[in-house]
């Protein structure tokens, strides 16, 4: 497995990422553990979590990814890099979410509990958070950075200019900074090639992008009538927001006339739609998720055969309206 710079860091990460969202909803712990023995079978050293995962479960779930990634990672910790995120609903208290100095200080105290371990190589925001300013936020990481509980920040879902401001506040208080961002991007989603990606070069942030395979939609397998029952589109309470970003006439249109370029190119769709992502110089790492260990073949398959220059320019041609961003979604 290829390792690369983590943006302008002396970080090495695997090419992939593997997300573990499914782990403990989608996935019992059995075959959680088994998906994560298979990523690291397969020369991937980078995970992924969130203190409210899983993805779907509601509530009386949160915190059950990170203590089952936890107690896979007994005895292997230091083999791994290991990332986490804060901001989402964690408890009944109206000051249980956000990126206030309270909540943030308290979730990696829990998430480091949850995971078994005394720090995260990387702890990132989930989101942003307009009723805290973004001093008391960064200067919480900073705290947390110092302290050991974290080596490098980053964010999730920020927009650009979110991520700028951040930057320039870090540049101007001489503290700790962004290091990463994670954004949504695939072959049906490419909005963020217009500002975030090219500040995140110009910045040296690391991007490590999640829905590579559009929640499932770029693997083909899915008929347009219904969702199948026990993907994304149909899981729990994350159910809904994956039909609204994906499940619609214009991205089933342009997944058939994507799925015979990809058989003309020898591969599947999902190691196409991979290695698409992957062959766009500004992205660090694509988050890789599974609900079964046999589903990481196409995209540990798409690090090993990088996708030639004309068919990506090929692909780009084809996909150009959803770099626009003149949808809603």
């Amino acid at each position: 497995m290829e390792h690369t710079r983590l943006g302008r860091t002396g970080l090495k990460v695997s090419r992939l990422c593997l997300g573990t969202m499914t782990f403990g909803y989608q996935c019992d712990e059995d075959t959680s553990h088994a998906i994560l023995n298979r990523a690291m079978d397969g020369g991937i050293t980078f995970l992924d979590t969130a203190d409210v995962y899983p993805l779907g479960g509601g509530a009386e779930t949160v915190g059950r990814t990170e203590e089952i990634v936890g107690r896979w990672l007994q005895g292997r910790r230091e083999r791994f890099i290991l990332a986490t995120k804060c901001w989402g609903r964690m408890g009944p208290n109206r000051w249980d979410q956000g990126n206030s100095r309270k909540h943030i200080l308290d979730a990696i105290d829990a998430s480091l509990k949850r995971l078994g371990t005394d720090y995260v190589d990387l702890y990132q925001l989930h989101g942003p958070d307009p009723d805290t300013p973004i001093d008391e936020t960064l200067r919480a990481l900073e705290d947390i950075v110092r302290s050991g509980r974290a080596r490098y920040v980053g964010c999730s879902n920020y927009l650009a200019y979110q991520v700028a401001r951040a930057v320039g506040r870090s540049e101007a208080m001489g503290i700790v900074r962004f290091d990463s961002v994670q954004p949504r991007y695939n072959l049906l989603f490419r909005e963020i090639e217009r500002e975030l990606l090219p500040l995140c070069a110009e910045e040296g942030i690391g991007v490590i992008p999640y829905n590579p395979l559009a929640g499932g939609l770029l693997t083909g397998k899915h008929q347009r009538e219904t969702p199948e029952e026990g993907s994304r589109f149909t899981l729990g309470n994350a159910g809904p927001r994956y039909q609204d970003r994906y499940w619609h006439d214009r991205e089933f249109d342009t997944v058939a006339e994507l799925l015979p370029v990809a058989r003309e190119a020898g591969m599947s769709l999902a190691q196409m739609s991979v290695a698409w992502v992957l062959a766009n110089p500004t992205i660090t790492s694509p988050i890789i998720g599974a609900s079964r260990p046999e589903q990481l073949d196409d995209s540990l398959a798409a690090v090993e055969s990088p996708l030639p220059e004309d068919l990506k320019q090929r692909l780009d041609e084809m996909t150009a309206d959803y770099r626009k961003g003149d949808s809603p979604r």
